[in-house]
């Protein structure tokens, strides 16, 4: 069942930086309406639900200075970045962390972040503004239509429990021309996943993206699925990084 999304982000969002609230998103049977954007169910009820049922909040709530995919997958991300991000670009780094894994020779108009823990985002250096969010509780994002050139999701998607109201909120925020970047290997906190992305395999994940972003609205994305080389020594003798997937939308100009 959809939640009930008919309360504002004031309740739910601690914003940092100066973004206008967007007006609030109301549900009606299987679609409901964000703006004037009326968003496709995808998932069923069983598809949504977590072994770990707490608040997402509280399994943040402590910050994790950690990396969680390996170098070899990181330099495989930058890389993208750096050859699909134009310089000057807003960028949004949806569910971002102390790192955005952009590279650093790049000099961006704008990097706003969004994560579920403010100590990890304030630790991030490429970003100006963040704020924090559950984007489980609420799917309205706190930007205004066609000001971003491109978001990144970095290991995040899958743990989204709504992920069609986000997919048509980015639809909504993106300018005409600008991309998403939904990036992930095959590590997950096993709890914390919806049954729909716990349950399947690298293929379904890539398909499942695929799948909600189509429903929403944005053309048919370039999926990438590489293996990786690990890095140092163990890499010259053969030995393999984390996989490395990436399912890239971009809005119609």
């Amino acid at each position: 069942m959809i939640p009930d999304l008919s309360l504002g982000l004031t309740s739910r969002a601690r914003l940092v930086g100066r973004p206008r609230w967007g007006r609030r998103i109301q549900h009606n049977c299987e679609l409901f309406e964000t703006n004037a954007t009326v968003v496709v169910k995808v998932l069923k009820a069983a598809q949504r639900r977590k072994w770990d049922a707490s608040d997402d909040e509280l399994f943040y709530a402590e910050p994790r200075f950690v990396q969680h995919l390996d170098e070899a997958f990181r330099q495989r991300l930058t890389r993208l970045y750096r050859e699909r991000l134009p310089a000057e670009a807003v960028v949004l780094d949806l569910m971002s962390s102390w790192v955005s894994h952009l590279p650093e020779e790049v000099a961006y108009a704008s990097v706003i972040g969004h994560g579920l823990n403010d100590k990890e985002l304030a630790a991030n250096p490429r970003l100006q503004r963040h704020w924090v969010q559950n984007l489980n509780q609420d799917q309205l994002l706190p930007l205004d239509d066609a000001s971003v050139d491109a978001t990144l999701i970095v290991a995040g998607w899958q743990y989204l429990q709504y992920p069609e109201a986000v997919a048509a909120e980015l639809l909504r925020i993106t300018r005409p021309g600008g991309q998403l970047i939904v990036a992930f290997s095959n590590r997950m906190f096993y709890t914390k996943a919806p049954q729909i992305w716990a349950d399947g395999g690298d293929r379904d994940h890539l398909a499942y993206v695929t799948e909600v972003l189509i429903a929403q609205g944005w053309p048919t994305p370039t999926v990438i699925a590489e293996t990786t080389r690990a890095a140092g020594w163990t890499g010259l003798v053969g030995a393999k990084g984390d996989p490395f997937f990436a399912v890239i939308a971009t809005k119609p100009a």
